[in-house]
């Protein structure tokens, strides 16, 4: 049996690191990616879209916010596909 750790907690704890929010949110993209999480994984690759602005990584930041919003798009989360369209807005 897996134990998944609340990924979102451990990266707001670890926000003034961002190194390690970075580090922490790609472990949990891997496990959901493991565990077949769609869900959970676009929520990663939003969440590393996020971090990545953070640290001016913009080229990072662009790939997981297109991996998140094309997943989001080919499950039909239409709440979270609108907020992942505006930040492409807000990206570009």
């Amino acid at each position: 049996m897996y134990e998944f750790p609340s990924s979102r907690s451990r990266s707001v704890v670890a926000a003034p690191q961002l190194d390690i929010a970075i580090r922490h949110k790609r472990e949990a993209l891997a496990l959901a990616q493991e565990l077949g999480m769609r869900p959970l994984a676009a929520h990663c690759h939003m969440s590393l879209a996020q971090l990545y602005r953070r640290t001016a990584q913009h080229e990072h930041a662009h790939d997981h916010l297109t991996t998140g919003t094309t997943m989001y798009r080919e499950m039909d989360v239409r709440f979270w596909l609108k907020k992942a369209e505006r930040e492409t807005g807000e990206l570009t």
